[in-house]
Order: C-alpha cells, then sequence, then structure tokens
C-alpha cells in the first residue's frame, strides 16, 4: 500500500489512479480515502489522487494530537503532491477537505488549477457544529456494522430520504471497523476530539471568510446538500457573491455531506473537470 513520509516523520496512506488532469481528493473531518469510492468510477478520464490525513485511515497517528489541524493537514497534501511530482491539480474537497483546500490558496494558489467544495463554506452553521461535537471521537454503541448501517439509516432519514440500507452499509464500513470480540472501532484518533476543543479554546478562530476569499481567481464549484445543517442557503449566496464564476448546484435529498455519485453532483463535478481540461 502506498504511503510517504512526512517533513515530521509520519507515515501517510494515499491512493493515486488513472491519468489525465490529477483531482486531490480530501475528505471529511473523521473521514479516509475510502469516503470517495462512491464517486471514483464516474471519475476514469482523470488522475484521482486521495489521501488519509494524519490520525485517520491507514495513516500514523500523530503524539501531538493539537497537528489534527486545517494548516498541517494543507502542508501534508502539499508534501503529498511534491512526493508525487505534481505541480498543479484539481481539489474535490468534503467538508474539512474544502477548508484545507481554502488554506492551500493563500499562500499556494499556483498549485491548484480548480476547486470543488462539498457541502462547505466559510461559515459553519452552529447546528452543524454542534451535531459534530455530539460523535467525534466516541465510539458508536453498535455490535456491529450491520447494526451501525441501520442506526445510520434511521437517524439520518430526514435528511437523506430514500437512501438504501445497502448505502449505509458500505458508509458505516468506511468509517468504522468491527472488533475481533464484538463492538466497533473508529478509524481515526479519537484524540481528534481533543485537538477541536483546544483549538477552540486557543484563542481567535481564523477568518474563513479570508481563506475564501483565496479562491477569487481559481474556478470554482459548490454543492450543497439541500437539507445540510452545516452550510446555509445564506452562507452560499455570499459566496456566490463574492465568486461570481462559482457553479453552485444544490444536491436533493441530502444533508451534510452527499455521496459525490448524485445526478446534480457529478453534473457539477465534470462541468469543473472539464473547463480545467
Amino acid at each position: 500500500m502506498p504511503h510517504f513520509q512526512t517533513s515530521d516523520n509520519l507515515s501517510i496512506y494515499y491512493e493515486d489512479e488513472g491519468t489525465g488532469l490529477p483531482v486531490l481528493c480530501l475528505a471529511g473531518l473523521t473521514r479516509n480515502s475510502a469516503d470517495f469510492s462512491f464517486v471514483a468510477p464516474h471519475l476514469t478520464e482523470y488522475r484521482v489522487i486521495a489521501m488519509d490525513y494524519r490520525g485517520r485511515g491507514l495513516s500514523d497517528n500523530a503524539d501531538d494530537f493539537m497537528s489534527y489541524n486545517i494548516l498541517r493537514e494543507a502542508q501534508d497534501a502539499l508534501e503529498l503532491l511534491d512526493h508525487l511530482g505534481i505541480e498543479r491539480c484539481a481539489v474535490l474537497g468534503t467538508s474539512r477537505g474544502g477548508l484545507i483546500a481554502m488554506v492551500l490558496s493563500l499562500g499556494h494558489a499556483a498549485r491548484l488549477s480548480g476547486v470543488i467544495l462539498n457541502d462547505i463554506g466559510p461559515a459553519v452553521a452552529p447546528a452543524g457544529l454542534e451535531r459534530i461535537m455530539d460523535y467525534v471521537g466516541k465510539t458508536p454503541p453498535y455490535p456491529d456494522l450491520d447494526a451501525m448501517a441501520e442506526a445510520l439509516a434511521l437517524g439520518l432519514a430526514r435528511e437523506f430520504p430514500g437512501v438504501p440500507l445497502s448505502r449505509w452499509r458500505a458508509q458505516a464500513e468506511f468509517m468504522f471497523a468491527e472488533e475481533v470480540g464484538g463492538g466497533l472501532r473508529l478509524r481515526y484518533d479519537a484524540r481528534l476530539r481533543d485537538a477541536m476543543i483546544g483549538q477552540a479554546g486557543a484563542g481567535e478562530a481564523p477568518d474563513l471568510w479570508q481563506l475564501f476569499d483565496g479562491l477569487r481567481d481559481i474556478p470554482l464549484a459548490v454543492l450543497r446538500g439541500a437539507n445540510s445543517d452545516l452550510l446555509s442557503v445564506e452562507t452560499l449566496s455570499e459566496m456566490k457573491a463574492r465568486h461570481p464564476d462559482m457553479i453552485a448546484a444544490e444536491i436533493p435529498d441530502r444533508g451534510h455531506v452527499p455521496f459525490l455519485d448524485e445526478p446534480e453532483a457529478l453534473e457539477t463535478i465534470h462541468a469543473l473537470l472539464r473547463r480545467l481540461s
């Protein structure tokens, strides 16, 4: 399995498939490269690269959990591109991955040929943040992945109506692993919760609108789940005002986050990537 070594000596797992325009896929807060499994079959004409952030998936946990932050994770992404000899790429960023793309746009805009943000913007709705803090770092109390899938289907039925149980079963396996004696374990370092709490108490948060403005000269597309509790309609409207050339699409029957293989999502992703090609 391919890994590379970061400048602070962590082994980071990545996947690299296909040829053509490089598309770097950056996952959500607790997610990993498997999260792009649903969209990857629709991107066969591109070079699709996905990484597990430090402390997630098959990558090393960091000794210092405070390094689980978007600045260091952006640096890891740059080091992966350098490792692969890629000068410029498009970024498909889901949630936290979109924030990392914004960080990259400020100091390293020349490395970005285009950006697609999946249900994330420069203002995070409080309800969405509260929901995230309710589960991050906590092992779910279910005996196996089948039970976890049923819990996801039930708990997210309002935001994701009509999603079959088989999809939730696949998603559950991306997010958790079964223990030999029963129960589940997280596919990420539980200290990610400590990092979030520590960073929230460390002083003034960065101005995410300033980060977003770094994308002003970069081709941009934004996907919003119609039922999202993280990216509001008002925030998306302000994003359009600041970036008039931005492609925006609302994905029906989806909350945070769309799976990316929905017809509306694929149409938007391909529209942006074709523009870059």
